[in-house]
């Protein structure tokens, strides 16, 4: 049985109070699962963001898409996490990433380290929360017990491991430092190569023994990727031409594979999710803000399936 879908946006931008409200009721009549804030200097501080979304809204899921661990204190952040969730009456979802972004550690005066310290901060933050939010004696408590569903993104072997022993969500990036490009320059791996990622996680899942009662190793874990285009083309192989600077090495028929595009009418688009359900087992797709409207209507061609 296939996990129904879940639909995400990214909401990237803050002019106003009422303006930020206004964004987010319409995020969700638009039939959006859960509304997401990014963790990259110069867009909204995430948590006073998600609280106030909450109060604009009933339904949807609340999550950080996803935090940098380096910018964050364990302990401070166990704060700010069961704060926030109790403050959205348990609506929070928490996700976590390594960050990729050297130009913006340097920008707060933090260190960016190697790949190897940014992955061993993320594994010691993760501890740290699971040992903080699922103590009965800490103070703030969260909603939600035994803590908020935790998300943890990425690519790499570690990564993916960490999040197949702890994590509830696993947000598969699809992209990897883009050779000779400034770090933090993203390229797209093949679908090919993201077939074999998630593969690989699911290994991990099948050894760290979370994968009862699913089909498949690692489907009791829900897998989420982050669209990066999504929108009508009368000539989906004509746009995949225009975008193939961003995708370098891969092939037309590649790019019109790859989950990352989305391209054609609202059913195309649907069959398209529908294909990357069964080829790789997401069931949660996110979008970034200034796609919210083009994808509505792919969430009305797929509620409740």
């Amino acid at each position: 049985m296939a996990r129904p879908f879940r639909f995400g946006v990214n909401l990237l931008t803050l002019e106003s109070a009422e303006a930020w409200r206004a964004k987010c009721r319409h995020a969700e009549h638009l039939g959006y699962d859960v509304l997401l804030a990014p963790d990259h200097l110069g867009n909204p501080a995430p948590f006073p963001a998600l609280a106030s979304a909450a109060e604009a809204t009933e339904r949807p899921r609340l999550g950080t898409f996803v935090l940098n661990a380096g910018f964050w204190n364990s302990a401070l952040l166990a704060r700010e996490v069961a704060t926030c969730d109790a403050l959205t009456d348990g609506r929070l979802e928490l996700g976590l990433g390594a960050g990729y972004v050297k130009a913006e550690h340097d920008s707060a005066g933090l260190p960016f380290g190697s790949p190897r310290e940014r992955v061993d901060h993320l594994v010691h933050t993760v501890a740290e929360l699971e040992r903080l939010l699922t103590d009965a004696e800490h103070r703030p408590r969260p909603a939600q017990a035994p803590r908020p569903p935790l998300l943890l993104g990425g690519n790499g072997d570690r990564l993916l491991r960490l999040a197949a022993r702890h994590a509830d969500i696993a947000a598969f990036s699809g992209a990897v430092q883009a050779p000779g490009k400034p770090q933090g320059a993203m390229q797209l791996i093949s679908p090919e190569a993201l077939e074999e990622r998630v593969g690989a996680f699911r290994r991990f899942a099948a050894e760290a023994g979370r994968a009862e009662g699913a089909d498949e190793p690692g489907e009791a874990i829900e897998l989420n990727y982050l669209i990066q285009m999504a929108g009508p083309s009368a000539d989906r192989r004509a746009k995949v031409r225009e975008l193939s600077p961003y995708a370098p090495g891969l092939t037309e028929d590649q790019m019109l594979e790859h989950p990352a595009l989305l391209l054609g009418d609202a059913k195309e688009m649907a069959e398209q999710l529908r294909a990357h359900r069964e080829r790789f087992g997401f069931s949660y797709f996110t979008v970034l803000e200034h796609n919210m409207e083009a994808f509505a209507p792919v969430i009305e061609e797929l509620h409740g399936s």
